[in-house]
């Protein structure tokens, strides 16, 4: 072998050897490389680990509505979503998990059974209430320990060990009484928050005082988490406590609402009426102790039948109020001393001409005493009367009384009705036809409003049926009011219309009310209802409005009758009356008046 050969096998062996290292170099290179990626991948990447820190919120609920005596009329409750994912429960133990939900939830099994058909994540229900949720948290703790839940492989191959589930799904709001109270309290209607479904209220005085009644604050708990996933609570975990909406204390104790609800539905039946409505409101004060309707519905369960009774009747229906009216005008008379109770007034035997207008009188007689008027209710009589009242005295009169203007009450969509203008009351014939309740509109609670001023030594106040809002710390806050009490009548002139009141009751229009022992007046007002063609149909609102006192408590109530289609029912001494004269039974069944042994 020739040396140059020989060196030429040399070079090539360590080439190859070099070769051989390098290509070892490379490989180690790549695999460090890889390593690393990997590393740094699995730093960076997602991991489906639990949190160490979780959060929970503890959604805030609605203030509740409670009556003067104390029972709940309206609160709030949370419902929960009840879920379970389908793959985690054992199929040898699929049964067992359907029978102990459905005791546990209320839900039929078969409607269990049936849910679960559905693969995957299952809700079976998203209106647990508070107790039911309370009840299924530990079953679903007992199905852990029973291995009726077992983890599976998801598609990504992830662990997945999900049980039952409990979680907040909404608020439900609880009418504890039906239809007691209706339409005051109000219906609500639905919104979601995040989420979260929350009522609203829509009328009554869920609508009224929605800020009021509405959560304030939503509470928050964050912290570290132990093994079973609860937040475990120390000096690094963050606390914002759930604040609620404050609650409603209202003047109107449930046991007289119920009793006059109940006189009201008798009377609407036996009269065959359209609806018949009332109130009762302390003249001092005016708190309203009861605002009561025949046409009431469920606000849980609202019907398309329903819809006429969801208004307030006593606010938002106006009508023409008739002789009802008459005391308010002699009032104003007294007031401006243009008249005196017994001074003699010609009322034509019962038939008189104004213009081109025949004005008559039930009540037949050539002479009556002013008071009289009142106490009999005589058309033409106080047809005559009101002339003496200019234009300008006349309308702000009845201003100053209340009627045109909202009463005040805490209740939305009040209507203030209509009169007519200073340049009308010029003419004799308006003065005439307001004078005996035609020509304008009113509503029933304004009547109140306006003959309480009779009761409580000539002031006008304000009717309020909430009492007190309490936060749930216990701190009180005052209802507001839009006006201060107002002086309408010299406290002898209220005086003098009380007395003649008192006489309708004893002699005139208002016999059936008649109580012995109590102090007793108002008036009637029998009128006809305008027909939307023109004209007057054959239909009538009959009403009453008085008091009714004893030595220690004085009442104002109003009684609306709309519509009797019994025959003469429509006159108001033959319904308005009799149904007064109940209510004010009712009162001192309760212990709210206590009639003198000795009147």
């Amino acid at each position: 072998m020739s040396p140059l050969f020989s060196s030429s096998n040399r070079l090539d062996e360590q080439i190859g050897k070099k070769t051989k290292l390098l290509v070892l170099l490379i490989i180690f290179g790549i695999g460090l490389l890889i390593f690393f990626s990997s590393i740094l991948h699995t730093a960076l990447s997602p991991r489906h680990i639990p949190k160490l820190v979780i959060t929970e919120t503890n959604r805030a609920l609605r203030g509740g509505i409670i009556s003067q005596d104390g029972f709940k009329l309206a609160f709030s409750q949370k419902l929960y979503k009840a879920m379970v994912n389908t793959h985690n429960i054992d199929p040898d133990k699929k049964e067992l998990f359907i029978q102990l939900f459905s005791i546990y939830s209320g839900i039929p099994a078969k409607t269990v059974s049936e849910r679960l058909k559905k693969k995957g994540n299952v809700v079976l229900s998203y209106a647990i209430d508070a107790n039911r949720a309370k009840y299924l948290k530990s079953l679903s703790r007992k199905l852990r320990l029973l291995k009726v839940f077992i983890p599976y492989k998801d598609k990504k191959g992830r662990i997945i060990k999900y049980g039952l589930s409990l979680t907040e799904s909404g608020e439900s709001r609880i009418f504890s009484y039906r239809d007691m109270l209706t339409p005051v309290i109000g219906y609500m209607r639905k919104y979601e928050e995040d989420g979260f479904t929350r009522p609203q209220g829509v009328k009554g005085l869920e609508k009224f005082y929605e800020n009021t009644l509405a959560p304030i604050q939503n509470g928050i708990i964050r912290g570290e988490r132990d093994i079973g996933n609860t937040i475990i609570l120390s000096s690094d975990s963050f606390v914002k406590p759930a604040i609620n909406g404050m609650t409603l204390y209202l003047n109107i104790p449930i046991g007289l609402q119920i009793g006059v609800e109940a006189l009201l539905d008798r009377a609407k039946k036996e009269l065959k009426a359209k609806e018949a409505v009332a109130c009762i409101m302390e003249a001092e004060t005016g708190k309203i102790l009861a605002l009561a309707t025949s046409n009431r519905y469920n606000p849980d369960h609202i019907r398309l039948k329903d819809y006429p009774a969801l208004n307030v009747s006593a606010i938002e229906y106006t009508y023409e109020p008739g002789s009802v009216m008459k005391p308010i005008i002699f009032a104003l008379l007294l007031k401006q001393k243009q008249v005196q109770p017994l001074e003699v007034i010609r009322t034509y035997g019962g038939r008189y001409k104004l213009g081109r207008k025949v004005i008559t009188d039930e009540h037949k007689a050539e002479w009556m005493s002013a008071e009289n008027v009142i106490i009999h209710s005589s058309n033409i009589g106080i047809a005559q009367l009101a002339q003496r009242l200019d234009a300008i005295d006349f309308v702000e009169g009845l201003k100053s009384f209340g009627f045109t203007q909202k009463s005040g009450i805490d209740l939305p969509y009040e209507h203030t009705g209509i009169m007519p203008h200073i340049t009308q009351m010029e003419s004799a014939i308006y003065k005439a036809t307001v004078g005996y309740g035609y020509g304008m509109r009113a509503t029933l609670m304004q009547l109140i409003r306006a003959y309480n001023v009779f009761n409580n030594q000539g002031r006008l106040v304000e009717p309020k049926i909430v009492a007190d809002i309490v936060d749930q710390m216990g701190h009180h806050y005052p209802v507001n009011t839009t006006e201060t009490i107002r002086q309408v009548l010299p406290p002898a002139t209220a005086t003098q219309m009380k007395k003649i009141l008192e006489k309708v009751v004893l002699k005139g229009t208002g016999t059936k009310a008649i109580t012995p022992g109590l102090e007793v007046g108002g008036k009637t007002g029998t009128a006809h209802i305008a027909s939307k063609k023109g004209g007057y149909a054959k239909l009538y609102n009959s009403s009453f409005i008085g008091f009714a006192n004893d030595k220690s408590h004085r009442y104002t109530i109003g009684v609306l009758v709309r519509e009797a289609k019994k025959p003469y029912a429509y006159f108001a001494s033959m319904s308005a009356v009799p149904l007064f004269k109940e209510i004010v039974d009712l009162l001192i069944e309760q212990g709210k008046l206590s009639p003198d042994s000795n009147p």
